[in-house]
C-alpha cells in the first residue's frame, strides 16, 4: 500500500502526533533532518517521519527541533523538582555516641 507523502509546517502538527515523535525521538531529532528544495526552490529543512497513515515531511529549522527537545527536558526537571518537594524528607541518623 502507497501511503500518501504530506508536508506541513511544525507549528500546524497535532499535538498527538508531536508527543509520538518525541516519544520516538527522547534525545531529539534535530540530527535526523533533510534539506530539499520547495516548488519555489527555496531551501528547505523538514523532519521525515512515517506513521501507519502517512509519510510526512515535517518542515522546520534546527533550532526549532532543538527547542522542542530543550522544551522538554525544562518540563522533565521541573516534575522532578515537584516530586523532591512533595517526598518527606528523611531524618539522618546521628553517629555520635552518647555517654
Amino acid at each position: 500500500m502507497n501511503k500518501p507523502r504530506v508536508i506541513k509546517s511544525y507549528d500546524k502538527l497535532p499535538i498527538e502526533l508531536l508527543e509520538q515523535i518525541k516519544s520516538e525521538y527522547p534525545y531529539g531529532f534535530d540530527k535526523h533532518l533533510i534539506t530539499f528544495s520547495d516548488p519555489n526552490g527555496k531551501l528547505t529543512s523538514a523532519f521525515p517521519y512515517e506513521t501507519n497513515d502517512y509519510h510526512y515531511l515535517i518542515k522546520m529549522t534546527r533550532t526549532e527541533a532543538q527547542k522542542m527537545y530543550k522544551e522538554d527536558i525544562i518540563i522533565d526537571l521541573e516534575e522532578i523538582e515537584e516530586i523532591e518537594e512533595i517526598k518527606p524528607k528523611k531524618e539522618k541518623k546521628s553517629k555520635r555516641k552518647v555517654a
